[in-house]
């Protein structure tokens, strides 16, 4: 059993990555439909817990899009628990420097690799019975993000680590914590610049690359600029953006004020 997220990064072809926010398997079931090629469950900042995230799971399952979790902490039991129940892969905020990746690889990987408890409770269902055990170190994705200036200074120690997939870009963060305004689809030369460094660094190592975007047209300029993981808005803003359209366009037909 192969890992279809992976398998479409080293054929190097973009993915484009869901986020979800909301708690709801029904709302991941509809997003599941549309053509993502995987939908991440947020339980960092989301309102996700880890039930919700095993029913999210089981909603994509009629469908041809890659589970993915953003984890609330670098911390071993909610990874475990998350791709014991089926997550592809890991995306682990603040992940600074090379020891915190390496605590992240010995969470999400089984031995001799790594400290991962064995009990695929629902991953254990992929591929032959019985087998999840024995393709698991190499399908999982493991994706730290670089969202500091610490994790940029230490971004080449960090993509050397045994078992790192790749790494996974947090604008809004990086750019807090380098003095800047918490936004996405940045446009700071020096943000930038870091952008550049790290498709650099990743390719040097054959490793992959994501990055969080607002709006579909930024997301397609990080794909072109050579991410391969591009995630587009989320559940939460795609809703209220379509909402928020459907009602001033209604308005404005009726030749009345739009909201602001």
């Amino acid at each position: 059993m192969t890992n279809p997220l992976r398998k479409r990064l080293q054929a190097g072809k973009t993915c484009v990555n869901g986020w979800s926010l909301l708690p709801s398997s029904f709302a991941v079931e509809f997003m599941a439909k549309v053509g993502w090629d995987s939908i991440t469950v947020d339980i960092q900042h989301g309102l996700h817990d880890y039930r919700s995230a095993a029913e999210c799971f089981q909603a994509m399952t009629s469908y041809p899009v890659t589970p993915l979790v953003r984890v609330p902490w670098n911390e071993p039991g909610i990874i475990g628990k998350v791709l014991d129940a089926g997550a592809w892969g890991i995306i682990c905020p603040m992940i600074n420097t090379a020891e915190d990746a390496k605590a992240l690889v010995r969470a999400s990987l089984y031995p001799p690799a790594g400290e991962r408890s064995n009990g695929p409770i629902r991953a254990g269902g992929y591929g032959v019975p019985g087998a999840y055990q024995g393709f698991a170190n190499d399908e999982v994705l493991i994706l730290p993000q670089i969202e500091t200036a610490q994790a940029v200074e230490n971004l080449e120690a960090i993509l050397d680590v045994p078992g790192v997939s790749g790494v996974y870009v947090g604008p809004s963060d990086l750019g807090f914590s380098m003095g800047l305004p918490p936004i996405l689809d940045r446009e700071e030369p020096e943000i930038l610049a870091i952008y550049e460094r790290v498709l650099a660094a990743a390719a040097a190592r054959g490793k992959f690359t994501g990055i969080q975007n607002l709006t579909p047209a930024y997301a397609a300029r990080m794909a072109q600029m050579g991410f391969g993981i591009v995630t587009v808005s989320s559940d939460v803003e795609l809703l209220a953006f379509s909402a928020y359209t459907a009602v001033n366009t209604t308005r404005a037909a009726a030749g009345e004020r739009a909201a602001p």
